[in-house]
């Protein structure tokens, strides 16, 4: 039996596992990926991409990559309530931040955009990234289970085209292997809510339907029940690619309606239902069962082994946050698997991984759930126009939620918090991102400018370094700092934002730093704030030393 020896073993290369391989790779540290299957995702299935996850894209080198194949946020516009495309337009609704009173949040508070992306192309998008930065991904790698051996994991793997197992002897197991996850089931961790609340199916076609769509671009059409519609059971419609590729969503029975044998001919029906007229040229790529949950773990590690992705949270479409959630838990775990492995951490700070992203996955669900419960309402209750004006303020909660989207924080984890209480958010906190640089938010987006350059504040942290964020009174944080680097052997960059550093053209910092001239804020590897010093310290080095060693469990 071939022994492969390696830091961390990944088990599943979906959205979670590729940009935790993506980010080890970038970040110089040893791993392998496998993955059972021969390819990436052979249905569409998530597509929404939001601004967080784009920014992860941002700095695992890829968001260029990322634009280039996507839908772009201006032609994500349009959600609409329809009889049948053909038919009667019942209501619309600016969605994703493109509407005249969302576009400038949402383009405020990030620097890069929102863009609709299926898995179909995501995935391979992500695996070519992973493996230009020198990742080591094995599809066709089925994970069998492991052992223990000391403080080392003895990982079996089958390589399916020729039966040859392999022992991959590691230090660490992310268990990133979906719904059914192999890692999870032998770690002990389970999920705990409601499964299968509902059933349905979706069909994946090609079709030209420009003419119904092309002067009111959008991703979600949704079909308001008529006795056409109720009896084909008509959901949603989701534009993949303008105006040619769109998956139909219809409810089924997984007992009644075998849809292994559906055909062409089969679907037909439903998708002219749903166009309300002939559709010529009919392409059918797959069709896909799928069923409805809310479901969350209540940790997200055991014993070692971190599990992420829909192994560990699983809930409904709406709001569009499984692959987003997907991401940003690979991402999170990424940069402490890498401190630990690089001495630089104690192994304290793989425990915040579970404390952080856990709560956001549970509100993730919350929400979601919330969403599919407003959603089935819409066009039953709406008898009169102020019903149909009530129905669409709610659905900005699944479609406009930009706090939930970008603005969650860690609350307990790698994190040290003021000792002053934090200013509640002025808006409302699902609706409207709320930029802040309070102890486990992400850093707060601001242009600035270095060397006639426009560069995010975002943009100022860079691999496993951390970075300090301090205005022009910034002498005392420069000696602490590298009196800090040099102590705990730790990059910590120094930025100065003002006159004489890097500049403040219009003001965005100084509006969103939350912090005096003599202040400082603590910026970890992947953006999210880890301390900060409201105005200059007495002893700065020592202040910032004890936020240091609080964060790498030191």
């Amino acid at each position: 039996m071939t022994i492969i020896h390696t830091p961390v073993l990944i088990v599943g290369g979906g959205p979670a596992g590729l940009t935790t391989a993506t980010a080890l790779a970038r970040y110089g540290v040893g791993h392998v990926l496998v993955n059972k299957y021969e390819g990436t995702a052979h249905t569409p299935r998530a597509h929404i991409v939001n601004q967080r996850t784009v920014e992860i894209m941002r700095h695992l080198g890829c968001e260029d990559d990322l634009l280039a194949v996507a839908t772009p946020q201006d032609m994500m516009r349009h959600n609409l309530w329809v009889t049948s495309l053909a038919g009667r337009e019942v209501a619309r609704l600016d969605a994703w931040g493109t509407g005249a009173d969302r576009r400038d949040d949402y383009a405020a508070s990030s620097p890069s955009p929102m863009v609709n992306c299926p898995q179909t192309v995501f995935e391979p998008m992500l695996l070519r990234a992973a493996k230009r930065s020198g990742a080591d991904v094995r599809f066709g790698h089925e994970f069998i289970g492991y052992e223990h051996d000391g403080d080392e994991f003895v990982s079996t793997v089958r390589v399916r085209r020729t039966g040859e197992q392999l022992m991959i002897r590691s230090r660490h197991v992310v268990g990133a292997d979906g719904a059914r996850s192999s890692v999870m089931e032998r770690t002990g961790l389970a999920v705990e809510g409601r499964a299968a609340i509902s059933h349905a199916v979706n069909i994946w076609f090609r079709a030209d339907l420009s003419q119904y769509l092309a002067h009111r671009p959008g991703v979600l059409t949704w079909f308001i029940p008529t006795e056409d519609s109720e009896k084909f059971q008509l959901l949603t419609l989701i534009c993949h690619k303008p105006f040619s590729e769109f998956v139909l969503v219809l409810r089924y029975d997984p007992v009644a309606d075998d849809i292994s044998s559906w055909s062409v001919d089969d679907i037909r029906p439903s998708i002219e239902a749903a166009v309300g007229a002939s559709v010529p040229d009919l392409e059918l790529l797959g069709v896909a069962g799928w069923q409805v949950n809310g479901l969350v773990a209540p940790r997200y590690s055991a014993d070692g082994v971190h599990c992420m992705g829909d192994a560990v949270h699983r809930h409904p479409p709406t709001n569009g946050l499984g692959l987003n959630m997907s991401v940003a838990d690979g991402y999170n775990l990424a940069w402490k698997l890498a401190l630990v492995e690089k001495g630089l951490a104690g192994t304290g700070l793989l425990d915040t991984y579970s404390s952080e992203r856990q709560p956001v996955g549970a509100t993730g669900v919350a929400r979601a759930l919330q969403s599919a419960k407003e959603a089935a309402r819409f066009g039953r209750d709406e008898a009169n126009d102020a019903g149909l004006t009530e129905s669409l303020r709610i659905a900005n909660y699944q479609f406009n939620a930009h706090g939930v989207e970008l603005g969650y924080c860690y609350d307990v984890g790698a994190v040290v918090h003021d000792a002053a209480p934090y200013a509640s958010a002025p808006r409302d906190a699902v609706l409207h991102h709320h930029a802040t640089t309070r102890p486990g938010a992400r850093l707060a987006h601001a242009w600035l400018e270095r060397e006639g350059e426009p560069v995010s504040s975002l943009d100022l942290v860079d691999g496993l370094a951390f970075s300090l964020l301090t205005g022009t009174d910034d002498a005392a944080w420069v000696d602490a700092a590298d009196a800090v680097s040099r102590a705990l052997g730790i990059d910590l960059l120094v930025h100065r934002i003002g006159v004489g550093g890097i500049a403040d053209p219009n003001g965005d910092w100084i509006r969103v730093r939350e912090v005096d001239e003599s202040g400082c804020v603590l910026v970890r590897p992947d953006r999210h704030v880890g301390w900060r010093s409201l105005s200059s310290n007495d002893n700065s080095r020592d202040a910032l030393l004890r936020a240091m060693r609080s964060i790498l469990a030191r």
